[in-house]
């Protein structure tokens, strides 16, 4: 299964400057809460600012990164675990061969802009942190076609809202 998982301003914004416009700590809970254990799916810049935020990947997580960059190494790694680090991380070409190799598990794709515009389509499920601001940044988060979503839940709190969809069955 496919799942995409974001915290989007109003005016769809998510980030701005490889940083999160915001700070949300119930959002952090829930991301780590819903995404410990799994595997987690993002491009090279969203890895890279981890990595600048954290020192390391995202722990007890397999670590998918997407580049296009060929032989891409981070710190001297490629598809290695960091020295000490129970996180894999695997780096592939493109998002289909990311998705194929774990086709028998669920995928949460985590950003940055262009990952969660090709996976949109492809996904069974959002998780979605609805934030009532107008944020400034450079990248947002591709317009969910509310058509093709339906809204299973939903959990309001003062300035944001959790919100889960699933794919409306085609055909």
């Amino acid at each position: 299964m496919v799942i995409l998982i974001a915290a989007i301003a109003e005016n769809n914004c998510i980030g701005r400057g490889g940083k999160l416009p915001w700070h949300i700590p119930e959002d952090l809970k829930r991301f780590k809460e819903l995404t410990t254990g799994k595997t987690v799916l993002m491009g090279r810049k969203t890895f890279e600012s981890i990595i600048g935020y954290l020192g390391k990947p995202l722990p007890n997580r397999k670590n998918i990164v997407i580049t296009r960059q060929p032989n891409y190494k981070y710190g001297g790694h490629s598809n290695l675990a960091f020295a000490g680090e129970e996180s894999p991380v695997e780096i592939y070409p493109n998002i289909e061969s990311a998705l194929e190799a774990r086709k028998n598990e669920d995928v949460f794709v985590i950003g940055g802009a262009e990952i969660y515009r090709q996976t949109l389509p492809l996904a069974d499920k959002l998780f979605i942190t609805e934030v009532q601001e107008q944020a400034e940044g450079d990248a947002y988060f591709p317009e969910i076609d509310k058509g093709a979503w339906k809204e299973v839940s939903r959990e309001n709190h003062k300035t944001f809202s959790f919100i889960e969809y699933a794919q409306k069955k085609k055909g």
